[in-house]
């Protein structure tokens, strides 16, 4: 069941109902009480399939799962850890008793 935008042209009140494709348009404003509350045009729910299963993901050309892998920026091996303070084994950078020297 789909989401309905409406306003009240009485008060200018906009809210949403969720109802089904054959109810009938609200026309009182749950705020104002008054019969001027109509449905405006929204944007829509487009469906949007994610993961496997779907052509996007499943049915790509061999050159653009290639191209894929390599805009993926490779992992850094040589990266050092941070070093540890002695007393609390913390990050050296961030732990309190550092930051008092």
């Amino acid at each position: 069941m789909p989401t309905y935008e409406y306003r009240c042209e009485g008060c200018g009140h906009e809210f949403e109902k969720f109802q089904s494709m054959k109810a009938a348009p609200i026309r009182t404003c749950p705020l104002c009480h008054k019969r001027q509350a109509r449905r405006l045009l929204g944007k829509g729910g487009a469906l949007i399939f994610k993961g496997s299963g779907f052509y996007a993901t499943d049915y790509r050309s061999s050159s653009y799962k290639e191209a894929a892998k390599k805009d993926v920026a490779p992992a850094a091996k040589d990266s050092v850890p941070p070093k540890a303070c002695e007393g609390c084994k913390q990050d050296a950078k961030s732990c309190p008793k550092n930051k008092a020297k």
